[in-house]
């Protein structure tokens, strides 16, 4: 199953993709200036995947991909596929996934997974 990541841009908005099941990613959102609003956005996406369109186009390096229209408004643009046939399925991965994926976080600053320096030290002070 896909999962939603909510993450911050170098200009510091929030942005969050679709990542498949093997955690390529699928989309990327449009940015955000406040977190909450990301999650309220993937949670409206969720509720109404059926209302969903999926622009296709393919660009000026032959390359293929689709612009996500939830009502007349864009919410998301996908990553570049190199066939026709490989944008179909990251269509599909989202329908068929979307609704019922999780939502992960990243968006802080916080360090998630401690480096080994971090380990060692932590070590040294707890002995």
């Amino acid at each position: 199953m896909g999962a939603f990541v909510i993450s911050r841009r170098f200009n510091d908005e929030y942005k969050f993709t679709f990542t498949s099941r093997k955690g390529k990613v699928i989309f990327t959102s449009l940015s955000y200036e406040l977190r909450f609003e990301c999650e309220e956005d993937i949670e409206k996406f969720k509720a109404n995947i059926e209302l969903a369109k999926f622009l296709k186009f393919k660009g000026s390096g032959g390359k293929y991909f689709f612009k996500l229209m939830l009502g007349d408004a864009q919410f998301a643009t996908s990553r570049k596929y190199s066939t026709e046939l490989l944008l179909q399925k990251g269509i599909k991965e989202i329908v068929t996934y979307a609704s019922r994926s999780e939502i992960l976080d990243f968006s802080s600053n916080e360090l998630i997974f401690e480096d080994e320096e971090s380990e060692e030290e932590l070590e040294e002070v707890v002995e």
